[in-house]
C-alpha cells in the first residue's frame, strides 16, 4: 500500500509539474508575444517582460522580436529614365510595432523579409525608372568639381575649366531626395503588416556589366577629346607666341633702322654745317670747295665704259670743257 501511495503522490507531482511548466512562459526584454488558441491569436499581444501565464496545452506562445531588423536586399539590374541599366543595393531598418496585425499577415520573419524584398524593389524600381542616372549617383545639387590645379588658367587661355569640360551637370533632386521617395512610398505599404520602415538607403550602385564597356569607352573618348583640345589650344598657343616673336623683332628692326637714318641724318646736316662753316669764309674758299667736290664726284660718276650727255652750260661740264687731251 505503502509502495502504491508513494507512487500515486510522484503521480500527482510529475502532473502537476508538467502542468505548472506548460503554464510558464517568459518574455523576454527584446521579444513581444501573440498568444494563439488552435492557431488562433487571442488576448492581446503581451509586450512586457517577465513569467506570464497562460492555457495549459491549449494555447501555444509565438515570440515576435521588437529589435530594429535589418533588410539587405539582393543588388537588382533596373534602368534608368535616361535608358542606362544600372545594378542597385540596397538596405533598410525596420521594427514591428503591431505585432498582431503582423502575425495574422506574415505570421514569421521570413515570409517579412520576403514582402520587403517585394515592396521595396518594386518602389526602388518605379524610382529609378523616373530619374536619370545623375539624379541617383549625385548627392547633392551644391556639389563642386574638383579640377588638376596644375591645368588652371594661368597656363592656357582655355583649359579644362574655361572649356567648362569637367562642369557636372545640373541636378534637380539627388541621392536623398530619391531615397525619401522610396522610403515614403514603401512605409506607408509596408504600414499594412504592422512594420514601420525606419531608414533606407543605396548601398551600392554600379553599372550593368553589358553597358559597363560602352561608358569605359564614352569615358576613354571624351579624355581623348579634352586631350586633342589641350593640344589644339597648344599649337595655337604657339602659333601665336611664333607670330608676335616675328612681330616683335621686325619692329625692333625697323626701329632700329629708323634711329640710324636719324643719326646718318644728323650727322650729314652736321657734316654739311661743317663744311659750309669751313669753306664759306670768302669766295675763294667757295670756289675751292666746288671745284674738290666736283672732282670728287667724278670717279663716281664717270667710268671707263661711261657715256654723258651734258649741256655746255652744266656746272659738271665747266671743269671739263676746260681740259685739253693732252692734260689727260
Amino acid at each position: 500500500m505503502n509502495s502504491i501511495k508513494s507512487l500515486s503522490v510522484f503521480l500527482v507531482l510529475f502532473a502537476g509539474t508538467f502542468v505548472l511548466g506548460n503554464s510558464i512562459y517568459t518574455v523576454h526584454e527584446v521579444e513581444q508575444v501573440i498568444i494563439t488558441q488552435f492557431g488562433k491569436p487571442v488576448g492581446e499581444p503581451v509586450t512586457t517582460a517577465g513569467l506570464k501565464f497562460k492555457v495549459p496545452f491549449v494555447q501555444e506562445v509565438n515570440p515576435i522580436d521588437k529589435r530594429v531588423l535589418e533588410w539587405d536586399g539582393a543588388p537588382s539590374d533596373m534602368p534608368t529614365k535616361d535608358k542606362l541599366y544600372i545594378s542597385v543595393d540596397l538596405f533598410a531598418r525596420w521594427r514591428i510595432v503591431d505585432p498582431l496585425q503582423y502575425f495574422l499577415r506574415l505570421r514569421d520573419e521570413r515570409s517579412a523579409q520576403s514582402r520587403l524584398d517585394d515592396i521595396l524593389g518594386s518602389e526602388t524600381r518605379n524610382a529609378v525608372a523616373k530619374h536619370e542616372l545623375i539624379e541617383i549617383i549625385r548627392t547633392t545639387r551644391d556639389r563642386v568639381p574638383l579640377l588638376d590645379t596644375a591645368l588652371g588658367d594661368s597656363v592656357l587661355p582655355n583649359t579644362e575649366q574655361g572649356l567648362n569640360m569637367g562642369a557636372l551637370v545640373p541636378i534637380e533632386k539627388g541621392r536623398k531626395l530619391v531615397e525619401q521617395e522610396i522610403f515614403a512610398a514603401a512605409a506607408e505599404k509596408v504600414g499594412v503588416f504592422g512594420i514601420e520602415l525606419l531608414d533606407i538607403r543605396f548601398k551600392r550602385i554600379n553599372y550593368n556589366e553589358s553597358v559597363r564597356p560602352k561608358i569605359y569607352d564614352r569615358m576613354i573618348s571624351e579624355r581623348r577629346q579634352i586631350a586633342e583640345r589641350f593640344l589644339s589650344e597648344g599649337n595655337g598657343e604657339a602659333a601665336r607666341i611664333r607670330g608676335n616673336r616675328v612681330r616683335d623683332l621686325n619692329k625692333i628692326q625697323s626701329e632700329a633702322y629708323r634711329q640710324v637714318e636719324e643719326i646718318r641724318g644728323l650727322a650729314d646736316a652736321k657734316a654739311t654745317e661743317i663744311y659750309a662753316s669751313a669753306y664759306n669764309q670768302d669766295a675763294e674758299a667757295v670756289e675751292f670747295y666746288e671745284f674738290t667736290r666736283t672732282m670728287a664726284a667724278y670717279p663716281a660718276i664717270i667710268g671707263n665704259s661711261t657715256t654723258i650727255v651734258l649741256s655746255t652750260d652744266s656746272d659738271l661740264f665747266k671743269f671739263l670743257k676746260g681740259m685739253s687731251p693732252d692734260e689727260e
